[in-house]
Formats: structure tokens, sequence, C-alpha cells
């Protein structure tokens, strides 16, 4: 089992409850959609995954690893195995494609020689090779979207978190990045994607964990309904 969460709860700061009591497994390898209107826990939940937060209460493993005991020092290794795609990609404006996934990989330590092979390799299956030297602001959203996948995926890591990556993109756009996150999936790594778009959720058929005012209301195996 590779992500496993046991009665974990989030709660802010200024007493907003994020998370009430949500437990669940995810098998290595699968695609899963994270479900639930606004405010109901997506966003926290993936920044637990990859310790941006902690939580208030309960326990999360990645590979069988406490994420909540881990020293902090070994924060950037979870991290080398877990590719983050933004609703707004967060590239960098002033660094080219190459460059911006590229910088994934300096963060890590990688070598010269390891970094221009990975993101040669990123950029391929991504369909960017042509677009390596353009900077952010010469790119469409789509292909925007697809860099930032490009980045995520470089490190090869077992765990690919997507909020939202649809969110701002057409239809057609929407689902050729659809496609490229399933080719992900199908090469072996776990995909979790939030998201507010049912056609692409009753598309695909694959598992959906619906969340709502932080509680987990909802678990539906590929082929179940989600109504």
């Amino acid at each position: 089992m590779l992500v496993q969460m046991y009665n974990v709860s989030k709660t802010y700061l200024n007493g907003v409850k994020a998370l009430n009591d949500i437990s669940l497994k995810i098998d290595r390898g699968e695609f899963v959609f994270l479900m639930g209107q606004s405010g109901a826990g997506k966003s926290t939940l993936m920044k637990l995954l990859y310790r941006e937060e902690l939580p208030t209460r309960g326990q999360i493993f990645i590979a069988s690893r406490s994420i909540v005991r881990m020293k902090t020092r070994e924060v950037p290794l979870l991290r080398r195995n877990i590719g983050v795609v933004f609703q707004d990609s967060k590239l960098l404006e002033n660094k080219t494609v190459f460059e911006n996934v590229a910088f994934a990989m300096h963060v890590v330590g990688a070598n010269r020689r390891e970094i221009r092979e990975r993101v040669e390799e990123a950029l391929g299956l991504v369909g960017l090779k042509d677009k390596r030297d353009c900077y952010p602001s010469q790119l469409s959203g789509g292909q925007q979207q697809r860099a930032g996948i490009a980045r995520a995926i470089v490190n090869r890591p077992l765990i690919v978190l997507a909020d939202e990556p649809t969110g701002n993109l057409d239809a057609d756009t929407s689902w050729g990045i659809m496609e490229l996150l399933s080719e992900i999936n199908k090469k072996g790594t776990t995909v979790i994607m939030a998201t507010h778009a049912q056609d692409i959720v009753k598309r695909l058929g694959k598992r959906v964990i619906v969340l709502n005012e932080g509680r987990l209301v909802a678990d539906s195996m590929p082929g179940e309904s989600i109504a």
C-alpha cells in the first residue's frame, strides 16, 4: 500500500476544521480522483501528502514511512518521490521551459548530465521538445500546464498530485491533459487528482473519493456510481 491515512484531522489556528477524521488507503499504480465542493478539504489533503502541512491529529504513511514523524531533513527526499501539478502551473517566468523543468532536479542535487537527459525525456513525453527554449509567456495555457507536468514527473516520482490541473483550461485542452496524466499512470506512477470536472471523472471511470466539509463521504471504485 503506497498511501495510508489513519484518523487524520486538520484544524487551522483560526479554528477552521479543514479535515475531520479521514482514513483511506491508496495502492501503487492507482489513479484516484478527489472530489468535493470548494472548501471540502481537497487542497488541504494534498498539502498533507507532500508535507506542506502537518495534521492536527492522525497518521500518514507513504511507502510505509510516517511523514508525520519524519525529521525536517528527510522532507526533501520525500518530495523527490512526489510530483505536484498546480492549477496555474506555477512556472518561473524568467526561466525557459527547459530551465523550469530542470529546476526540480537542481533542488535535489542531480548532476548536469542526468538533468539534461531526464529533462529531454520529460519534455518528449509531454510533447514540448520544440518549446524547450520558450518562456512561459510564449506558451498557451495548455502548454504551460504540460510544462508543469514535465516538472512534476522529471524526478520519476512514485506519486503525482494534481490539484485542479484542468481548472483554467477549455474542454479540448483539458482532455489532452487528462490523456497525458493517464499515460503517466499507465507507466506505473500513482496519480491523485483533485477536480470539480464531473464529465472527466465519469468518462475515465477511475476510483473517486468525495469529501464534504472535511469528511470522507464516498469512496467508489472504477465502474461504481458516484451519485
